[in-house]
């Protein structure tokens, strides 16, 4: 299995500079992948480069990515095989 990661949004210092603004595309949240709690509430797990907020907050950086980290099965020569026998029916 492999990890990649998905852009979902980003992240600024808000105008008034006291606080930090996420915006985060509907569209990728709807398509994201969830981790489920103890409790069975599901979440989006999200991450941000914490040396980039530093340099936010401090004001040497405007702006930053949002991301996710997306696990995808690596494809195997035989499932690529298969898929290809199943595209020639």
């Amino acid at each position: 299995m492999s990890t990649r990661s998905e852009l979902v949004g980003y992240v600024r210092k808000s105008n008034a500079g006291n606080a930090l603004k996420l915006n985060i595309l509907k569209s990728a949240l709807d398509q994201a992948q969830t981790v489920e709690g103890k409790d069975g509430t599901k979440y989006v797990s999200l991450i941000m480069n914490l040396s980039k907020i530093k340099m936010i907050i401090g004001d040497e950086h405007e702006v930053t990515s949002v991301c996710q980290l997306v696990d995808e099965e690596e494809e195997t020569e035989e499932e690529t095989e298969e898929e290809k026998e199943e595209e020639k029916e």
